[in-house]
């Protein structure tokens, strides 16, 4: 992970003592002058204290900090979880010295306990102190759950207006579904920007990478997706050429930050385009793309390198979309082993699973009905994803 500061922030992550196991648990990200922000947030109907504060905080449009800890979730715990995510904020603006309503919130861990306050209080002062533009890596380690790795991308763009750069990091493993997915993501830019202007940016690509994916079919109580502006670069969003080259590069970040989540999942071996075309409608592609995505069954033959495309053909039909089963072609990579809804043969299938052996690779789905078109990005189910989470509180 090739990490580059950005000008106008500073960052760190360090141990708390929230995690029983001694690892990072508590990152900050601070702004040297207030920060342009905008946000996403799950749409999940139980949401954690974290998301609830800052909903409340973020229609400001600005910030100054965002303190993260991992290893607890500081949901469903009551009017109790509600002070202390104000305590958390509380910390990190008294050992800054900002006004606490400019800090931002994310928690991410084990659902239904208390949040141990006193450490983070206690953490606080040395979490300021520890603050650096090259923080960021740091930063991204500390909010790490399941993860196996930390995940961070960062770009530059040069325009007719001037460079300006742009660092994303998030975490996410395990609960991931295209409802924002589950996760935590922190994007970082030196432009110049107001709030009103990041929204729609920060709004379309999500809908091209993070409600694109999927591990297991869940959604998190806790997911967060922060931008934040600084202005350090002294180059304007609404500069000739700048908003057009940073959708690009946004959506490149997202995009590459999203793919590592699957590739990063809890258990995972392999990370699979479910790619339909020619559905009657969009929906209808997405209603397909999703059912196969996310069935149990698909997924454990992905896990087993198993070209059971009967399982495939069986989430479709079960998706609620409208499609003539005789009229359906499917492909595993290069290799289409169902034409006209039918099997082709064993040697199809045993080409096809010399591509499941692969890392990476396309299924499509074509269906001859119309123009309706969806991807989704997912992974297979292992065994290995079944112990981490049948021990994830042990």
């Amino acid at each position: 992970m090739q990490l580059l500061s950005c000008p106008g922030f500073a960052a760190a992550g360090l141990a708390a003592g929230i995690k029983k196991n001694g690892r990072k648990d508590l990152g900050l990200i601070f702004c040297e002058r207030p920060a342009a922000v905008a946000g996403l947030f799950t749409r999940n109907r139980v949401q954690a204290a974290p998301v609830r504060l800052d909903r409340e905080r973020i229609p400001r449009g600005r910030c100054r900090a965002v303190i993260v800890n991992s290893g607890n979730a500081n949901c469903c715990t009551g009017e109790e979880g509600d002070r202390r995510a104000r305590r958390m904020a509380r910390a990190a603006a008294q050992a800054l010295g900002v006004a606490e309503e400019e800090v931002l919130v994310a928690s991410t861990g084990v659902i239904g306990e208390p949040l141990p306050i006193d450490c983070i209080e206690q953490a606080a002062p040395a979490l300021a102190a520890a603050l650096r533009p090259e923080g960021i890596a740091d930063f991204a380690e500390a909010i790490l759950t399941t993860d196996r790795v930390p995940k961070g991308v960062s770009v530059e763009r040069e325009t007719a207006s001037g460079r300006f750069r742009l660092t994303g990091v998030v975490k996410g493993a395990g609960m991931i579904r295209p409802d924002l997915a589950t996760l935590l993501c922190f994007l970082l830019t030196d432009l110049e920007a107001e709030a009103e202007a990041l929204r729609p940016l920060l709004a379309e690509g999500a809908a091209r990478s993070f409600n694109r994916i999927t591990v297991d079919g869940d959604t998190s109580t806790n997911d967060t997706v922060l931008l934040l502006a600084s202005g350090a670069s002294g180059v304007g969003l609404a500069a000739p050429g700048v908003r057009e080259a940073f959708r690009e590069a946004l959506g490149e970040v997202m995009e590459r930050l999203a793919r590592w989540v699957v590739r990063d999942a809890e258990g995972s071996n392999k990370v699979v385009d479910i790619v339909v075309r020619g559905a009657a409608s969009e929906a209808d592609a997405r209603r397909i793309a999703e059912a196969v995505a996310h069935s149990p069954l698909v997924k454990t033959a992905l896990f087993g390198e198993d070209a059971n495309w009967g399982r495939i053909l069986a989430a479709a039909g079960r998706s609620g979309a409208e499609f003539d089963p005789a009229a359906v072609n499917l492909y595993v990579g290069p290799v289409q082993i169902v034409a006209g809804g039918a099997g082709c043969g064993k040697e199809a299938e045993a080409a096809a699973t010399e591509v499941l052996r692969a890392e990476a690779f396309p299924i499509v789905i074509e269906l001859g009905r119309g123009p309706g078109t969806a991807s989704l990005v997912t992974c297979d189910l292992s065994i290995d994803y079944v112990k981490i989470n049948a021990d994830y509180r042990s």
